[in-house]
């Protein structure tokens, strides 16, 4: 072993390990339980049962089988991109304003249909 990879070897072995947060961290910060979505200019209300902060990616597409790719995974903000075969995809950004308040953009299409949501998700109770 040349003095090269002796030093390569050492520099690698005393490097530090980096603690890797998890995927989404941010979701795991809201508050557990009820929440309703409210689109701006509409009356329309969605309710949802928020265990994991994860139920917000999905609005249009609530079934379970769908990939999911990160494009934005911040403190503040995640953006994730996901795709239902036979039902249609998604593109999700949920920013938030506090543990129990988000803002949320959803575009795509549901079996054939193109969708927009805007609006703001909020903690209202216990589910």
């Amino acid at each position: 072993m040349g003095l090269s990879s002796v030093v390569a070897a050492a520099t690698v072995a005393l490097t530090p390990a980096v603690a890797q947060a998890p995927e989404l961290a941010m979701l795991d910060t809201l508050t557990r339980g009820a929440w309703e979505f409210r689109a701006r200019g509409d009356d329309d209300t969605l309710r949802i049962c928020v265990r994991t902060g994860r139920e917000l990616i999905q609005l249009r597409h609530r079934q379970t089988n769908c990939e999911q790719f990160i494009v934005q995974d911040d403190a503040n903000e995640v953006t994730v991109q996901y795709t239902c075969r036979g039902s249609g995809y998604g593109r999700t950004s949920i920013r938030k304003e506090g543990s129990t308040l988000v803002q949320i953009r959803s575009q795509g299409t549901y079996s054939g249909t193109p969708f927009s949501l805007v609006g703001e998700a909020r903690r209202t109770g216990s589910c």
